[in-house]
């Protein structure tokens, strides 16, 4: 690793190289602000951008390399992340896991304290961060996919209440967690569900943290195994879904936003740690999740437009809010979140890297 401080207009950044494939990149991270470069500086067509922009509307930002390379609408603005915010619970486990405040992330959900069914009593934490946990489902953990907001209001209470006992909004911004990242206008959460709001400029920080893989200015600031061990589908491709029952809430703890088995039935294959996955999945079992994207893309997606991309092999990063996205539809060349990830992949890549 080598490093230089720059310094430019108050605004502090630091690089380090590191090897993406069989090519070495220099990689910023923000300081107080990010640090900008325009498309052009980095060899890509200003006016792909601009449309990735005027497609999505709202706002939201690019990061390439670690430069913001374009933005559009409020920066500052804070609104919710819905769904988008379920990876970074699974991030706050990763930060207990490396505090020994849980002793895996297989460790019994039994243990912290919660009265489970006799059913539930094999659920674990992977099983909430991968919607395999049956709460309030029919099926034993482990044995069923439902994209299931009860089970999500489980794990964000067993990590808060139980794990580390204390206020979201200071559990979170610890320095030695999410406020190494040095957020502009901070995370702040619901008393109701613990759901999270934020601006585009910080929620593209967390994405930018999540694809160098708990690496912050040069510093591993999570293990990169639990990043390498758990940044990929968790759910077995053939995994049945759940069936066709009513919510059984006998822990009475209500929902993080929706019902316990609702928006997709496509998790199988392609989901896991809350993240979703451009992999072969049990329902397009001969295509992935987004045909035209690179084989790495990683998103977090929300309810109302609220989502982020990461390809981590073109060192970028999408985040936008209530904005324009498209349906998931996987597997479908012709969904709408396919083209325009297609879209994103053509602004993201260098002319040179085409033309070579």
């Amino acid at each position: 690793m080598r490093f230089a401080l720059l310094i430019t207009l108050g605004i502090v950044c630091v690089f380090h190289s590191f090897q993406t494939g069989a090519h070495a990149a220099e990689v910023a991270f923000p300081g107080v602000e990010w640090a900008t470069k325009s498309p052009l500086e980095l060899g890509l067509d200003e006016a792909r951008w601009e449309e990735v922009a005027q497609r999505l509307g709202s706002r939201g930002c690019a990061i390439k390399n670690g430069y913001v390379i374009k933005t559009w609408g409020a920066q500052d603005e804070r609104s919710d992340w819905f769904s988008s915010a379920k990876p970074v619970l699974s991030t706050l486990l990763m930060f207990a896991a490396k505090e020994g405040k849980v002793a895996n992330f297989d460790q019994r959900v039994a243990e912290f304290g919660w009265p489970l069914s006799e059913k539930d009593q094999s659920m674990t934490l992977r099983h909430l961060a991968s919607m395999t946990s049956g709460y309030a489902r029919p099926e034993p953990p482990g044995e069923a996919w439902a994209y299931n907001d009860f089970a999500i209001q489980l794990y964000q209470k067993t990590l808060f209440d139980k794990i580390y006992q204390g206020p979201p909004e200071e559990t979170f911004h610890d320095p030695q967690r999410f406020g190494t990242l040095g957020l502009q206008d901070g995370f702040h959460f619901r008393q109701k569900n613990r759901r999270m709001t934020a601006s585009v400029r910080d929620f593209a920080r967390v994405a930018w943290f999540w694809l160098n893989r708990g690496n912050w200015n040069g510093t591993q600031v999570l293990p990169r195994a639990y990043f390498d061990d758990n940044m990929r589908p968790q759910v077995p491709r053939d995994l049945p879904l759940s069936s066709d029952a009513p919510t059984n809430d006998y822990l009475q703890i209500g929902s993080y936003g929706g019902d316990s088995n609702h928006f997709t039935t496509a998790g199988p294959g392609i989901y896991g740690f809350n993240w979703w996955f451009n992999d072969v999945g049990g329902q397009h079992p001969d295509a992935v999740t987004w045909p035209d994207a690179p084989r790495d893309a990683v998103m977090s997606l929300g309810h109302r437009g609220n989502c982020c991309v990461m390809v981590p092999s073109l060192n970028l990063v999408v985040v936008a809010a209530d904005a324009n996205w498209g349906d998931l539809k996987p597997g479908r060349a012709d969904a709408s979140l396919n083209e325009l990830l297609k879209l994103i992949t053509a602004a993201g890549t260098s002319e040179t890297a085409t033309a070579r």
